[in-house]
């Protein structure tokens, strides 16, 4: 399934550790400081609200059972209750924040805003059993209703119901109030704790993810080749444990590069002694060649044959020699440029008359075209890539260059088989051949590398493409 857009770039955004300890601090704290307030807050508005509950249904059921007026059941003598009566016991059911509706008799005696339509159908019909009370939120206000019938005893010491149901509304302003203030004290203490944790996670995120900076600059430095970096183990925790295990680590990769550095020098210095030592031998063999080919042609046939594959083993071997003269010169960082502003079709033409390719090659180049470079290296860079082309590619193998604003560009291709893809990535390196015919091939396995080696000395590069058909070899060159 593909996400939309945003939700793609939401899933990309990453936090770095700093950033994820602090927000999960924060989150822990706000959540426990919201869980203590929440829970400290109802327990207050709880009680709040049940104390001032009490207080006023003791203060109306007090009122009620000192009321002294003839009602319900008359005795005797007695007169019904007047409307000042009813006015008078109204006024001592009220007070400060209270309003009191008194039914009696189908009679209804009020004062105030408050009417019996306020007060639900439930609540009425239970206060003429029992007291009850119950809060309502009238004209965005809180009061608390206590509704109860006044009960009188009679002759004969029962106790009945008169008739006159009192419902004594009771504000619940100052508790509204109280709980506001309660709830911004609240809000204060949560920003203030807030920012206490804001801090706390800072400095924590702070003393945690030093070590971890520490250790990721000392691994940049080690990967940067600085692999006598050691860090101070500083106390015994898993930071500590963990900075120690990397100052091994690098101790040893220290002492392991050395090592290799040491082989690898070693290497190189043998492969160069080898070969200049092998130079002299093979110089009285080459000249000594120069006279058994002479003599080949008088040989018999047999004896002809074994001399010419000696000469060509001995050919063989003087180019694999000067290669690796060549590669240790370059390993050995003694390679230089000797520039010169050449003219390219000759230094080109040069290079292929001398080897003898001039009729097998198709050269495309200006005439005027000029270049400062090394030409002896641009030599070698045109002999490898031309020689390749010939011995594994097929004709008609074409040699073009040219140049443009950003250097020199030269371009060998040849129409044969190509190379197989999976051996385009290492036609560069040393030794590698592709391909059964090519392992088999009398070449060193080394004329790619060392043309590439020239290339990067020059500061270029050189390329490789398929064909169809054929492989395409591109050099370029940087001006100078």
């Amino acid at each position: 399934m593909r996400l939309p857009g945003p939700v793609r770039a939401l899933t990309r955004v990453r936090t770095g550790l700093r950033e994820r300890l602090v927000i999960t601090f924060i989150l822990v704290a706000v959540a426990a400081s919201a869980l203590v307030a929440g829970i400290g807050y109802q327990l207050v508005k709880s009680s709040l609200i049940a104390r001032t509950e009490r207080a006023a249904v003791s203060d109306v059921t007090r009122t009620l059972e000192q009321i002294s007026l003839p009602i319900g059941v008359l005795w005797p003598g007695e007169l019904p209750p007047s409307s000042d009566e009813i006015a008078e016991l109204r006024s001592s059911l009220g007070g400060y924040g209270r309003e009191v509706i008194i039914e009696y008799e189908g009679a209804v005696y009020t004062e105030g805003d408050r009417r019996l339509t306020d007060l639900p159908s439930e609540l009425r019909g239970r206060a003429i059993r029992r007291t009850v009370t119950q809060r309502l939120v009238l004209d965005d206000q809180m009061w608390l209703v206590i509704g109860a019938q006044v009960h009188r005893k009679a002759r004969d010491g029962r106790i009945q119901p008169t008739g006159l149901t009192v419902y004594v509304f009771v504000s619940m302003a100052d508790e509204e109030r109280l709980l506001a203030d309660l709830r911004r004290s609240l809000a204060q203490a949560g920003l203030i704790t807030l920012l206490l944790a804001l801090t706390a996670a800072l400095f924590s995120a702070r003393r945690v993810l030093l070590p971890v900076r520490r250790l990721g600059a000392a691994a940049r430095a080690l990967g940067q080749g600085r692999l006598d970096v050691r860090l101070p183990v500083n106390g015994q925790d898993e930071l500590a444990q963990l900075t120690a295990t990397f100052n091994e680590m690098a101790a040893e990769l220290e002492k392991s590069v050395a090592e290799l550095r040491a082989l690898e020098a070693m290497s190189r210095r043998f492969v160069a002694d080898v070969s200049h030592e092998l130079r002299t031998p093979l110089a009285a063999m080459t000249a000594v060649t120069d006279m058994l080919m002479d003599e080949a042609e008088r040989l018999p046939p047999e004896p002809a044959e074994a001399v010419r594959i000696v000469l060509g083993e001995i050919e063989r071997l003087r180019e694999l020699v000067e290669h690796l003269i060549e590669i240790s010169r370059f390993d050995a960082g003694t390679a230089r440029l000797d520039l010169e502003n050449v003219n390219i079709a000759e230094t080109v033409s040069d290079s292929l008359e001398v080897r003898g390719w001039t009729d097998r090659v198709q050269v495309r180049v200006p005439e005027d075209l000029t270049f400062t470079l090394d030409p002896s290296r641009f030599d070698v860079i045109v002999a490898n890539l031309v020689g390749n082309a010939l011995k594994h590619g097929g004709p008609p193998v074409i040699l073009t260059a040219r140049g443009t604003v950003n250097g020199l560009e030269v371009k060998v291709r040849d129409h044969g088989k190509g190379i197989p893809p999976e051996a385009l990535p290492h036609v560069f390196d040393r030794f590698f051949k592709a391909g059964a015919e090519r392992a088999r091939s009398h070449g060193s396995g080394l004329g790619l590398s060392i043309a590439r080696s020239n290339a990067q000395l020059h500061g270029g590069t050189i390329s490789v493409r398929p064909q169809n058909p054929g492989t395409l070899f591109t050099v370029w060159i940087p001006p100078r």
